[in-house]
């Protein structure tokens, strides 16, 4: 076993994580377990969205093009923080993926779809994800399946029939390609009128 001593200074410079897990490795030695803070009632709070929850957003968003984007990023592979029950999304894959200018303009979409949560559960402190500090955007799992399951909805709805195309239906057939009318004579050949080339061609042949 090896023992470590470490000073006030370099506990008060180390990086916060290190901070809570000396804190916590702390109470459980002097047989306290971890302090919880009491949370507000009124507090927003991370709540797993259903799938009839998930197509209840998507209804009430789906004119909003950016914002169905963002939405629909809920629905990809993430990095899932198993022992939780997360899924945390990198803000500069969202970013990308969206093609958002700027994080000002993704939390814009997420407050959107947070509003549109809300009214969907009926709760006016649930909130759809959080951001991390450390760049993620964090959802429920829960939450992804759903998005997941909306997503899959409405690539089905989009597909064409597979079977033949029904009697009536057909496409008319192109019209004959032409030229005619199409360009002015002296828009081509450098500016000189295709008839006169034309007949300074057959006069050398002549």
């Amino acid at each position: 076993m090896v023992g470590i001593t470490l000073s006030p200074e370099q506990i008060r410079t180390a990086p916060p994580e290190v901070r809570q897990w000396l804190e916590t490795e702390i109470a459980h030695s002097l047989g306290f377990g971890p302090a919880t803070k009491p949370v507000p009632p009124d507090a927003p709070h991370l709540v797993a969205c259903s799938p009839q929850e998930a197509a209840a957003i998507y209804a009430s968003i789906r004119s909003m093009l950016p914002v169905v984007s963002v939405f629909f990023e809920f629905a990809r592979k993430g990095t899932t923080i198993h022992d939780q029950g997360l899924e945390a999304f990198r803000l500069s894959d969202m970013l990308r993926n969206t093609r958002l200018p700027d994080a000002r303009h993704l939390t814009a979409c997420l407050e959107v779809i947070d509003r549109a949560f809300r009214l969907a559960r009926n709760d006016d402190h649930a909130v759809l994800s959080i951001l991390d500090p450390r760049g993620y955007c964090i959802i429920a799992e829960a939450t992804r399946q759903s998005a997941l399951a909306v997503w899959t909805q409405e690539m089905d709805a989009q597909q064409f029939p597979d079977g033949p195309v029904p009697t009536g239906a057909e496409a008319s057939p192109a019209e004959p390609f032409s030229t005619y009318g199409a360009l002015a004579p002296q828009s081509v050949h450098l500016g000189q009128p295709f008839l006169e080339r034309s007949e300074q061609k057959n006069g050398q042949r002549n």
